[in-house]
């Protein structure tokens, strides 16, 4: 108990202080500056909505299902994911989201590869164009089959009518102005989430207070890996992708942006960017903790996984325990609603980023479905495919595209006389952990299995060079600067 309510507040001084500090000191907001949803507003992806809708929508956006399976997938590792999603939280995650959000605000709503493209080169702009589309397209249609497999097994009817229902949605809601459905419906469902979250945090606390459940502590003697199958499963650097939605996920980026041309004053963006991420935090904190306690710890979790038990299955079991009837059916509308929500606003990334490469006015609805059309071609057709196939590159996809982004921020920030330090060092750990899993993950995950050592070394050496890369990009600023 000491471990978790220790992590909650954590997370919560972090908002107020390290987030003041990144907004007062290294972003410096101006809440007297124009913002894209006044100077670009067009009715349809430019459009002011109330700051509290917006963090509930930010929130639905970046979250999804994330930071609840991820971090019961983490929980299998023990509690050091404890000290993954904290300290990933508030120094990493919340600093990655603020800033993509703010930047965004600042460069008149770009989106994601133009922000890169911007700081750190064109090349690399016309790289991530087509790197960030395939990614969404991958975690648009992993939303699209696991609903679809529960919503068939709630009516029997077939698991391909879903698809067409859910596209079908997923369709509508990248087209049509943003506050017709996301604005409207968004607030409630994560409202749900929010719920759903808090309701099984105040009943882990009851519970272990009351003596029901025991929770594992972090102590020096379970700062090991308990994962059932430690030689696939290696604690570093695979924690660290399992959980990136409550520490830091590069998905995110694309998310904040979208957010970015809806919000009226700068001043609302802590509130916003780094405030939902520091929730998403405690939610996955909330989640990992349900999963140890409910399974009798670590072991009784991985020992429940190897009988079946998945992540779904999982909630489900703990919200109907002990949250009773309401929470059965707070449980099937978030294990179904929830990557549904993350699954349409990649589509409407995608569709934003692609009309932005092309010099596309995405006012007209003509235009919009033009823009729309390929892309929910290729997503038909990447959903054929094998879930678990598309699942392990996006979780890879995530942790990369992250660390470029804390790589543009830090150039970012030093253009602008702040020292890049505060971002610069999490990208070097974000391109080592990357790195590592290319080099020692198994082959069938998306690595080369080499063995452990090796595979430090070589990731060590590559990882030097990227920040050699990155000082010499900083050089030619100093160069620039010296010329004019």
């Amino acid at each position: 108990m000491i471990t978790f309510l220790a992590c909650i507040s954590f997370l919560v001084l972090g908002y107020f202080f390290y987030g003041n500090f990144v907004e007062k000191k290294l972003f410096c907001a101006d809440p007297s500056r124009p913002v894209p949803a006044h100077s670009h507003a067009d009715g349809v992806d430019y459009k002011e909505i109330k700051p509290w809708r917006v963090f509930v929508i930010q929130f639905l956006n970046i979250a999804g299902l994330g930071p609840i399976f991820g971090a019961i997938l983490g929980a299998a590792y023990g509690p050091l994911a404890y000290l993954w999603i904290i300290i990933g939280c508030v120094f990493m995650g919340a600093v990655h989201d603020y800033f993509t959000g703010m930047i965004s605000m600042r460069c008149g709503g770009r989106s994601t590869p133009s922000l890169i493209g911007f700081y750190l080169g064109k090349n690399v702009k016309k790289v991530l164009n087509i790197f960030i589309a395939l990614m969404l397209i991958g975690i648009g249609c992993s939303f699209v089959t696991g609903p679809a497999d529960l919503l068939n097994n709630m009516a029997p009817v077939s698991k391909l009518f879903w698809i067409v229902v859910i596209f079908t949605y997923y369709i509508l809601a990248t087209l049509v102005p943003i506050d017709k459905i996301i604005g409207r419906i968004y607030p409630y469902l994560g409202a749900t989430l929010l719920f759903m979250a808090i309701a099984v945090g105040f009943a882990l606390v009851i519970k272990g207070f009351n003596g029901s459940v025991t929770l594992t502590e972090l102590t020096p003697a379970t700062m090991r890996n308990y994962h059932s199958n430690p030689q696939s499963n290696i604690l570093f650097p695979m924690l660290f992708i399992v959980i990136s939605c409550g520490a830091i996920s590069g998905f995110h980026s694309t998310q904040s942006p979208i957010m970015a041309r809806c919000l009226g004053n700068e001043k609302y963006g802590r509130k916003i960017f780094y405030g939902a991420m520091i929730c998403e935090g405690i939610v996955a904190c909330i989640w990992a903790t349900a999963a140890m306690a409910y399974t009798g710890g670590p072991d009784g979790l991985n020992a429940a996984a190897a009988a079946g038990m998945t992540p779904a299955i999982l909630v489900d079991a703990i919200c109907r325990d002990w949250l009773g009837k309401v929470g059965a059916i707070i449980a099937i509308l978030g294990v179904i609603a929830c990557p549904i929500t993350s699954g349409d606003t990649a589509f409407r990334s995608i569709r934003l980023i692609l009309s932005e490469a092309l010099h596309i006015n995405q006012k007209p609805i003509v235009n919009r479905i033009i823009t729309a059309l390929p892309i929910f071609v290729i997503a038909v057709l990447v959903c054929t495919f094998d879930f678990s196939t598309i699942w392990n590159y996006v979780g890879i996809s995530n942790q990369i595209l992250a660390a470029i982004i804390l790589w543009t921020v830090s150039t970012y920030l030093y253009k602008r006389g702040k020292s890049p330090l505060f971002t610069a060092i999490p990208a070097t750990f974000l391109t080592y952990v990357c790195s590592c899993y290319f080099m020692v993950a198994p082959v069938k995950s998306g690595g080369l299995n080499l063995p452990v050592t090796a595979g430090y070394i070589v990731s060590g050496v590559f990882t030097l060079l990227i920040v050699c890369l990155f000082l010499l990009r900083i050089r030619k600023i100093n160069v620039h600067r010296l010329a004019r």
